[in-house]
């Protein structure tokens, strides 16, 4: 009997094997969708609205995209359980729509040798400009392979090209100016992404910061991340104008459905152009929505309706949407993107594993990785008749 089992198994297996095969050359390479068209403010014309995906390409974002929502689901569980500590702003609590379809889309517009700032809730970024789903774990959990050596923690992560992670609101928005002064200086033809939210849309210095990089036309796109709340207000109690996209005033605006990681790729595409064209700086409201609360510490639910969170989710979920356009038009199989989630749910619980596993950075690391010089600054530590030298 077992051996006949074996024999049917191995049967099955092959003819899924065949199949697989046999169906995936079946697949369409690629399909033309119509997209939602941006509101635009001092701009003749916006992006376009019919839009080319390959069959690649959409496989890419759906994997990007449930990566970065597992790994969100998996730090509020370590949260709740008491393993990550302190702060920790999830994406998770945009992650159900905005970074999903926001950082995706953006990536796919930009190049890695682009710079990207945002504010706090960093993880997803961190995920897409090159850090690693262990790394960004274990830098929640405080260990010495998380990405910034578990110093940093849930608001400050770090890597090539990207500048957090920034915990003072508005404040990553004259940095990302800083960083395009820099591209505009060098001559390199690079541009500066910054994000920051609604909630951080009123602050003054990112109206300072608008001036100067119209002035000086530096190559920065400015996006606010909308998803209709700060902390626990909604935009409408918070802003005498709800029009973000207009907010440069004298800067050309994109208004943006966040929920579409075609309409994102797309806006960002156009936002690109115009930078490196020497146009100077362009601006771009995603609306999007969080599911969740600001942070772990907010239930998000005291301040409007658990149905209005329902009909969002039933009704725009990026994940979903995209899975739908891979589905109808012959681009993917079911069970293509079931193994995809299988293998990211794998990846996620390895990467937990470790995260929990991983050493603690030691004390006499303490003062470490402060400064970058040489020789080393001495910098006074818990004691003060100790000096502690700082080592990059």
């Amino acid at each position: 009997f077992g051996k006949m089992l074996t024999s049917i198994t191995n049967v099955l297996r092959a003819s899924a094997v065949v199949m697989s095969a046999r169906t995936y050359a079946d697949f369409t390479s690629q399909a033309t969708f119509e997209i939602k068209k941006c509101d635009l403010h001092k701009l003749e014309e916006g992006p376009a609205t019919q839009v080319v995906m390959t069959r690649d390409e959409g496989l890419q974002y759906y994997r990007v995209m449930q990566t970065m929502r597992r790994m969100e689901l998996k730090a509020d569980q370590l949260y709740k359980q008491k393993i990550i500590r302190g702060f920790c702003h999830l994406y998770d609590g945009q992650c159900y729509i905005e970074p999903n379809a926001c950082a995706v889309g953006i990536e796919a517009s930009i190049n890695l040798t682009d710079h990207l700032i945002t504010a706090y809730r960093a993880h997803g970024y961190t995920y897409t400009r090159g850090g690693t789903v262990k790394e960004i774990m274990a830098e929640l959990t405080g260990r010495r392979g998380g990405i910034a050596k578990g110093k940093g923690g849930s608001m400050h992560m770090y890597c090539k090209h990207f500048y957090g992670g920034n915990g003072i609101v508005g404040a990553q928005v004259p940095l990302g100016a800083g960083v395009a002064l820099a591209c505009k200086y060098q001559g390199n033809n690079e541009l500066c992404v910054c994000l920051y939210g609604d909630g951080a849309a009123n602050q003054g210095q990112i109206f300072e910061t608008y001036n100067m990089a119209a002035l000086w036309k530096l190559p920065v796109i400015f996006i606010c991340e909308n998803n209709r709340y700060g902390m626990g207000t909604s935009v409408e109690r918070a802003a005498a104008s709800t029009d973000y996209y207009k907010r440069g005033e004298f800067i050309p605006g994109l208004r943006v459905d966040g929920m579409d990681v075609l309409c994102v790729r797309e806006a960002a595409r156009f936002a690109a152009d115009h930078c490196r064209s020497g146009k100077g700086p362009i601006l771009m409201e995603l609306q999007t929505y969080r599911y969740h609360g600001h942070s772990m510490s907010d239930p998000g639910v005291s301040y409007r309706t658990r149905e209005e969170i329902q009909e969002v989710r039933s009704k725009s979920d990026p994940i979903s949407m995209l899975k739908d356009r891979l589905l109808s038009n012959n681009m993917a199989s079911v069970e293509e993107l079931k193994e995809i989630d299988v293998e990211v749910r794998k990846e996620i619980e390895d990467a937990a594993q470790y995260a929990t596993t991983d050493p603690e950075p030691p004390l006499e690391e303490l003062c470490n990785h402060i400064f970058s010089n040489n020789p080393p600054l001495e910098v006074r530590g818990t004691n003060p008749w100790a000096k502690l030298k700082s080592v990059s």
